[in-house]
Formats: C-alpha cells, structure tokens, sequence
C-alpha cells in the first residue's frame, strides 16, 4: 500500500476501533495494547503498566511475524506468547516504521473483520 492509501484506511479503523469500543479515537500505541490483548486471549483485564508494555510487545512480534521477522516460539506458564526473532528486522525511519506498523495493523483487523 502507498503512504496515502495506509494513512485512510487507518483513519477508517480508528473511527471504527473508536465506535466498537464507545472510546475516543485510538493510536498506534492502544492499537497495539488491543492486538496483544486479543493475542493474550484471556481478555480485557487490569494490567500492570509492564504488563502493557509486554502486551505491546507481542502485538510488535505478532504483525512482524507477518514479514516473516518473528515466529511463536510457545506459551509460557502463565499463558503468555514468547516470540523467536529468525531475522533483524531492518532499521527504518521513525515515519516508515510508524507506516509499516499501521500498514499490518490494518491488515489484522481487516481478517478480524471480515
């Protein structure tokens, strides 16, 4: 997708994220937070600010495995994913990575979606 086509369907999954959730419009911070709580599976809760950080993290490795950069190595036993790095992932610029992150974040939700 170009820059201009990324940065419209994000506006449209934020007014969407937005609604479904009664909230105000969300960035890619809260958008990762609800990709790693969805990855977590055990629902929305009281997380601790590390535990947020952990959950971002996953929602990162999650939509990087879809390049091919992380792989789900398994569980831990707390029921949390533990991520295997196969390749760097490439340093970008601030702007690009900001549009290859929402670029995958679209593309997840669109599968949750349809």
């Amino acid at each position: 997708m170009k820059p201009a086509e990324i940065n419209a369907k994000w506006k449209v999954l934020q007014q969407k994220i937005a609604q479904e959730f009664d909230s105000d419009i969300p960035d890619l911070k809260v958008m990762l937070f609800l990709i790693g709580v969805q990855e977590l599976g055990k629902g929305p809760g009281k997380y601790s600010k590390r535990q947020k950080e952990e959950l971002m993290h996953i929602a990162t490795c999650r939509l990087l495995s879809e390049m091919g950069f992380y792989e789900l190595e398994g569980l831990d036993q707390d029921g949390w994913p533990h991520w295997k790095l196969l390749k760097p992932v490439p340093s970008f610029a601030m702007m690009e990575q900001e549009l290859l992150l929402k670029s995958l974040t679209i593309s997840y939700f669109e599968d949750i979606y349809q």
